[in-house]
């Protein structure tokens, strides 16, 4: 069985940060959320792995590299544009071939993993297996219909849903999702929509099973998803303190301190995570942030937010919070007079001020 991960996507709902990042490379407790997908089918046993690149193929290629650090192969496989799910199937058929495979989109998370999920579908008789969990806003998702336990009708962002099961970013097929794909037409979007394909794998009296997540999921496309992945992952932490705390700081609940770290005079209220060679000084990191390396902090107040590397954050009087800060950014109090704001911001920014 072989595993496929779409990560070619433009990631517009996260810009400004994406003009200038893979959107799967944005990290979820320091790590990319590209990493826990793809170490999510390694844990699976899977060990060749296509991934899918469009214009962002050389930071992905050089973040992940040959895959051998999860003891995988991996295959980069280029798509020419962003044409929609069942359109990246049909781009991968040559690296695939005959071979059953599971599909991850590169920027979904799923707390437990789909060891049991892969086992399943390897042993069972199904010719493609789907995730589904219970969703507020069903109409933002594919949305599956079960009649008597088995998929009836799949339906891309319907504006009347007729279910609240939402497709999760994790499939399994066999060969036959192939002329499935060919067999439709593009969306009104003008896009191969893997619903679709797998309503015309229905059509054809092909077998889809249904599996609905009980744990966690996110797609992490917004910011608000992305923060929410992050409180879940850094809520199952582990203290772990390799980098020095000072007598005059104080760390409560879990709280990692990765190497080079240096807090100082500071308060941490996990779970948060600080990474290698950032500075914490006279600061108060509130709980679910995730600071990455090489970062300082000073005389500043954040909390559930996600801080990238080698970003400032200075002489700020009032808490941050619910923010994604990118990378080399500065935020401080600017010491020229009269007193004004200054802002130097990309396009899509969002400031919010009190």
């Amino acid at each position: 069985m072989k595993g496929l991960i779409l990560s070619g996507g433009k990631g517009t709902r996260l810009r400004p940060l994406t003009y200038t990042r893979a959107k799967q490379l944005v990290p979820v407790a320091n790590k990319p959320v590209l990493f826990y997908g793809i170490e999510a089918i390694a844990e699976a046993g899977i060990r060749d792995i296509g991934i899918i690149v469009g214009d962002t193929k050389n930071e992905i290629m050089e973040a992940v590299g040959d895959g051998s650090r999860w003891g995988l192969t991996v295959t980069y496989i280029e798509q020419e544009a962003p044409l929609g799910l069942a359109h990246a199937v049909l781009t991968a058929e040559s690296y695939i071939q005959d071979e059953p495979f599971v599909m991850y989109l590169g920027d979904n998370l799923i707390l437990d993993g789909i060891r049991s999920l892969v086992n399943d579908f390897q042993n069972g008789h199904a010719n493609s297996q789907i995730l589904l969990a219970h969703v507020p806003n069903p109409q933002q998702f594919g949305v599956a219909e079960l009649v008597e336990g088995r998929v009836h009708r799949l339906v891309e962002k319907p504006a009347a849903p007729k279910s609240d099961l939402a497709l999760v970013g994790v499939y399994m097929f066999d060969k036959t999702i192939f002329d499935a794909a060919k067999r439709i037409k593009p969306s009104a979007r003008n896009e191969l929509e893997i619903t679709d394909a797998i309503q015309e794998l229905i059509n054809m009296g092909f077998v889809v099973d249904p599996h609905i997540v009980k744990g966690w999921w996110k797609d992490t496309g917004k910011l608000d998803d992305m923060l929410e992945a992050n409180r879940m992952v850094l809520d199952n932490l582990e203290n772990r303190i390799e980098g020095y705390v000072d007598p005059n700081s104080q760390l409560h609940h879990k709280v990692v301190v990765e190497k080079g770290a240096q807090i100082i005079r500071s308060t941490i209220r996990g779970p948060s995570i600080i990474g290698a060679k950032t500075q914490v000084i006279d600061s108060y990191i509130g709980p679910f942030t995730s600071i990455q390396h090489n970062c300082l902090i000073r005389r500043s107040e954040i909390e559930h937010s996600i801080v990238l590397e080698k970003a400032s954050i200075e002489d700020i009087d009032s808490r941050i919070e619910d923010s994604l800060i990118g990378r080399f950014v500065e935020v401080m109090k600017s010491p020229v007079k009269p007193r004004a704001y200054r802002f130097v911001l990309g396009d899509r920014s969002v400031v919010g001020i009190i």
